[in-house]
C-alpha cells in the first residue's frame, strides 16, 4: 500500500482556516493590518536610527539590525498567507516552500544571534559602564552583527539543504499557514528525517548554551540592581525585562513547534503557536525597543517633520 500511495510532490497545500469565503477575506484583512503595523514600526525605527547621528552607537546599531531582521522575518510568511486568503487559494510550489523555509530559518537564527549580542551590550553598559567604550568598539559591533547574519545564513542553508535534498512523497497537505520544519518533515523521506533529527538535537544544544549565556548576562544585570539611584534601578529593569520576555516567548514557542507531535494538535493550536514565534516578535519589538525610548521617538519626530517639509515644498 505504501508503494501504491507513492507520488512525487511538486506543490504543497497550506492550511485553510475556514471554508467560508467571507471569513477567508476577514483573515486576509486582519493579517494585512498586522503585517503593515509591524512593517511600519520596524521601518520607522530603522530610518530614525540611520538618519539621527545621536543614535549612532552600539545599542541602536544592533537595534537597527534587529528591525531589518524583523522586516524580513514577517515578510517571509505573512504576505503569501494574506494573498492566499484574499484569493481563496492554498497552493505553494516546492520552490516557494524551500524559499520560505530558507528565509524564515535565516531571519529567525539571525534574530536569536542578535538578541545574544544585544544582551551582552546591555550587560557591559550596566555592569561595566566605565569600560563600555573600550569593550564595545565600532569594529567589534560590526563583527558581532556580521557574525549574527552569517551564522543565520549557515544554519538556514544546512537545514534547508537537508530538507529538500530528496523528493517528497505521500500527502502534500501542510497544517500550517507557511512551510515550517515539523509539518514538512511529515512528508519527508526517512533519510531526511533521521538527519534532521540529529540537526535539531545539535541546534537545541547550541540554543541552550546561548540561553544559559543570556540568562547569566541578565542575572548579572539584575544583581547590579544594587545601583543606589531608584532611576538607575528602574532603567536597568525596564531595559532588560521586555527583552527577556520576548526572547522566552520566541524560544518556548519555537521549541513547542519543533518538539511536539504536529499531527496530534488542532489547526488553531498550530496557528497560535506559529503566530507566537513568527508574528508577535516583529510586531512587539518596535514597541519594546523603540516606542518606549525617548531618543528614538525624538529622532522619529524629527524625521517625520523633515519628510512633511519636503512633501509640502514638492506640492507647491
Amino acid at each position: 500500500s505504501r508503494m501504491s500511495n507513492f507520488s512525487i510532490i511538486t506543490e504543497f497545500l497550506l492550511m485553510e482556516f475556514s471554508s467560508s469565503r467571507e471569513l477567508q477575506v476577514l483573515h486576509g484583512a486582519l493579517f494585512l493590518m498586522i503585517y503593515l503595523t509591524a512593517l511600519l514600526g520596524n521601518l520607522l525605527t530603522c530610518a530614525a536610527i540611520i538618519t539621527d547621528p545621536h543614535l549612532h552607537c552600539p545599542m541602536y546599531f544592533f537595534l537597527s539590525n534587529l528591525s531589518l531582521v524583523d522586516i524580513g522575518n514577517i515578510s517571509v510568511t505573512l504576505p503569501k498567507f494574506i494573498v492566499n486568503s484574499l484569493h481563496g487559494v492554498q497552493s505553494l510550489s516546492l520552490l516557494g516552500c524551500a524559499a520560505q523555509m530558507f528565509f524564515f530559518l535565516f531571519f529567525a537564527a539571525t534574530e536569536f544571534a542578535l538578541l545574544v549580542a544585544m544582551s551582552y551590550d546591555r550587560f557591559v553598559a550596566i555592569c561595566q559602564p566605565l569600560h563600555y567604550s573600550i569593550i564595545m568598539t565600532p569594529a567589534r559591533c560590526l563583527w558581532a552583527a556580521a557574525g549574527s547574519w552569517l551564522s543565520g545564513l549557515l544554519y538556514s542553508a544546512v537545514h534547508t539543504g537537508n530538507m529538500f535534498r530528496l523528493p517528497f512523497s505521500g500527502s502534500n497537505v501542510i497544517d500550517q499557514f507557511f512551510c515550517d520544519i515539523p509539518h514538512v518533515l511529515q512528508v519527508s523521506a526517512s533519510d531526511v528525517l533521521n538527519t534532521e533529527f540529529a540537526l535539531i538535537v545539535v541546534s537545541l544544544c547550541c540554543v541552550s548554551c546561548c540561553f544559559v549565556f543570556l540568562i547569566t548576562s541578565y542575572a548579572r544585570i539584575f544583581s547590579v540592581l544594587k545601583i543606589p539611584s531608584v532611576e538607575g534601578r528602574y532603567k536597568a529593569i525596564s531595559t532588560c525585562s521586555p527583552q527577556l520576555l520576548i526572547l522566552i516567548l520566541f524560544l518556548v514557542s519555537g521549541m513547542i513547534a519543533v518538539l511536539r507531535d504536529a499531527s496530534d494538535t488542532s489547526p488553531i493550536q498550530n496557528l497560535l503557536v506559529a503566530m507566537a514565534y513568527t508574528t508577535i516578535p516583529p510586531l512587539l519589538n518596535p514597541l519594546i525597543y523603540s516606542l518606549r525610548n525617548q531618543k528614538v521617538i525624538a529622532a522619529m519626530g524629527k524625521m517625520i517633520k523633515r519628510i512633511m517639509v519636503v512633501l509640502f515644498l514638492l506640492s507647491i
